[in-house]
């Protein structure tokens, strides 16, 4: 296990983490300062939880996020400036657990997000601008448990 809390002043994370193929769980709470993750971080193979919460300057996830096939749960929460998700967020087949939350600028989820077809649990909480799910949201065929919190705008379901 990984994790790095409350360290206002961190901007990157340490070069020597990438060292750490081994690990299965990655998580970083209100790092405020960090605007960049790295790259390598889809080197990880063996991770199974990734959580990430309360990022104010980080405006995007790196692409190398997808090539975590054997991850289970990831929560994201806390980005005001999130922009873009992962092109290839679809690759995430063994994602059984995913929580967004506090993702301001979030509009839509991208089609891609319903070939996560293992997903069992969905969150969505505090999404002030999400308008709408994906026209293929009926392929989560294994979605059990679906909670969607405190969406402000009204939303096409």
């Amino acid at each position: 296990m990984f994790d790095i809390s409350f360290y206002s002043s961190l901007t990157s994370l340490p070069k020597e983490i990438r060292n750490l193929i081994s690990l299965t769980t990655y998580e970083i709470y209100h790092c405020s300062s960090l605007i960049l993750l790295p790259n390598d971080l889809g080197n990880f193979t063996s991770l199974t939880t990734f959580i990430i919460n309360h990022y104010i300057k980080l405006t995007s996830l790196p692409n190398e996020l997808g090539n975590l096939t054997s991850l289970t749960t990831l929560i994201i929460n806390g980005f005001l400036s999130l922009t873009s998700w992962p092109n290839e967020l679809d690759n995430l087949i063994s994602l059984t657990t995913f929580d967004i939350s506090y993702y301001l600028r979030l509009s839509s989820l991208p089609n891609k997000f319903c070939h996560l077809t293992s997903l069992t649990t969905l969150t969505i909480g505090i999404c002030s601008n999400l308008i709408s799910l994906p026209n293929e949201f009926g392929n989560l065929i294994s979605l059990i448990i679906f909670n969607i919190k405190k969406v402000y705008k009204r939303m096409n379901l």
